[in-house]
């Protein structure tokens, strides 16, 4: 099942082209189950709606530095985070976003800081459907509700990682929710991505240097990981520049297809 978020925060049920608008059955349910008679409820075609985050509050947003060996040594020749190279997850251990950074693919990136290099990160995320607190890395994916692409946008520097990866809208999932039964093995996962039709990031789940279960089980003895988290899951090599006008596209054979677009931010009241 793929779960979606969409226009003035209409929950929905992508089925091919069609978005079927679940809303009034879904109440406050974090994962809603369909209704019978799906067919029969209102639909808009997927390429019509305004798709927001899939999740619409991570209590906790947990991120894995470093997880593909070609994009370490992309990071080693290129030096763009003094005082951060750490080559290895158990050194450098996990880092948090703030869940205020969060949107959807419809939403978009608004960008800050033009004078300085802020790149974009496409990764593989899972969603938290069951609490798990020392949990096996046997047992970890269990815990696992679903899966979605996304963006890790960084801004590149000294200061602290979480610093300058939580800025508002640096934080993109989508397009939808696809349930962990749709999901044969998360570690044969395609994801890829173009910057203005430009092929930038390409690689399969297989390449991580820690999977997904050993990732769950190591957050899950700092952190109780609760409904709703989310965790990403580190990028391949291909990290690249955006600027204001760009348009990326991530894909999964999967997860689905995501166009999100990159502004300038808008300071309020100007």
């Amino acid at each position: 099942m793929k779960l979606c978020r969409f226009d003035d925060n209409r929950v929905g049920v992508v089925r091919g082209d069609l978005v079927f608008d679940i809303t009034k059955h879904a109440g406050d349910k974090l994962f809603p189950s369909v209704p019978t008679g799906l067919t029969k409820l209102p639909a808009k075609p997927v390429h019509g709606v305004r798709l927001l985050s899939p999740v619409r509050a991570p209590g906790k947003i947990l991120a894995a530095p470093v997880n593909y060996k070609a994009h370490i040594a992309e990071m080693q020749k290129n030096n763009v985070s003094p005082g951060h190279n750490i080559w290895d997850i158990e050194q450098a251990g996990l880092f948090l976003k703030a869940s205020s950074s969060v949107v959807g693919a419809g939403e978009g990136i608004a960008q800050r800081f033009l004078e300085r290099r802020t790149d974009f990160e496409v990764e593989l995320v899972a969603v938290i459907g069951k609490e798990a607190s020392g949990v096996s890395r046997e047992k970890a994916l269990q815990h696992v509700a679903g899966y979605c692409l996304g963006l890790d946008i960084t801004v590149r520097g000294s200061e602290d990682r979480s610093f300058r990866k939580s800025i508002d809208s640096y934080t993109v999932l989508g397009p939808w929710l696809t349930t962990a039964d749709e999901v044969a093995d998360p570690q044969n996962v395609q994801i890829s991505i173009t910057q203005n039709g430009k092929p930038r990031q390409a690689s399969n789940t297989s390449d991580m240097l820690w999977d997904l279960a050993r990732l769950i089980e190591f957050a899950s003895g700092f952190y109780t990981l609760r409904p709703g988290d989310v965790f990403f899951t580190g990028t391949p090599a291909g990290v690249n520049p955006i600027r204001p006008g760009d348009v990326l596209v991530a894909s999964s054979d999967v997860l689905g297809t995501m166009r999100v677009e990159v502004r300038e931010y808008q300071q309020r009241g100007k």
